[in-house]
């Protein structure tokens, strides 16, 4: 059993590195999307607050393997209309842009919580300093909302990290994708399993780690 895996960990690394890659470029578009949609949802004239609450809504009430098939082949046959040939959206592009639609959706709703957690007079005061709404926002208002924040999107990147898994159904050969096909070769399933399991504790137990460490920095009063 220790054979074939070890005969098969360099695929399972390459699986791995192609999980985070997903993970991270996902997470990182839908909190860059959720950063600006936050304020506009929270403080913003009633129409696009409606616009926003509706998007949250909506994704949040799709399951996200529908959105994955919806980026994947809906891009394709958009594209393909387009350009008037046949044109395929790449696994990697649609499991990104798909999961940061979602991540972007949730992020939006953590940070839309955070800025309601915030005292008005914050405001108040900031422009009784002299401070515009834009350098009030930046500098006195967006880092307590990050603090505040910081744990839920801790957890939001636990998820999506996890999620990562389901582009697989596209044919993206992340972790998970690997593991099954080194399962298939060599019929010994639970061993690459029990791996991938591993790889997967690995890897949320360091981020865990590390954003218990970024949260006790930002709040030294923190008990996580």
């Amino acid at each position: 059993m220790l054979d074939s895996i070890v005969q098969y960990s360099p695929q399972l690394l390459q699986g791995l590195w192609v999980t985070l890659a997903v993970a991270a470029g996902s997470f990182a578009c839908g909190l860059a999307m959720a950063l600006f949609l936050a304020p506009v949802g929270h403080y913003g004239p009633p129409v696009l607050r409606r616009l926003v609450a509706g998007y949250v809504g909506l994704i949040r009430g799709l399951p996200e393997l529908l959105i994955i098939f919806l980026v994947f082949y809906g891009g394709t046959v958009l594209l393909t209309r387009m350009r008037g040939a046949y044109f395929e959206v790449d696994a990697l592009s649609a499991g990104i842009a798909s999961l940061s639609v979602v991540s972007a959706a949730y992020c939006t709703e953590i940070l839309r919580g955070a800025l309601a957690g915030i005292a008005r007079g914050q405001w108040e005061a900031a422009i009784a300093l002299g401070l515009t709404h834009l350098s009030a926002f930046t500098k006195v208002i967006s880092p307590q909302m990050v603090m505040r924040a910081l744990p839920g999107l801790g957890n939001q990147w636990l998820v999506i990290l996890k999620e990562s898994a389901l582009v697989s159904i596209v044919g993206l050969e992340e972790l998970m994708r690997k593991s099954v096909v080194a399962a298939g070769a060599t019929h010994q399933p639970l061993a690459f399993y029990l791996t991938a399991a591993v790889l997967y504790v690995l890897v949320t137990g360091i981020s865990s780690l590390v954003i218990n460490l970024i949260s006790a920095r930002l709040d030294p009063n923190s008990t996580r």
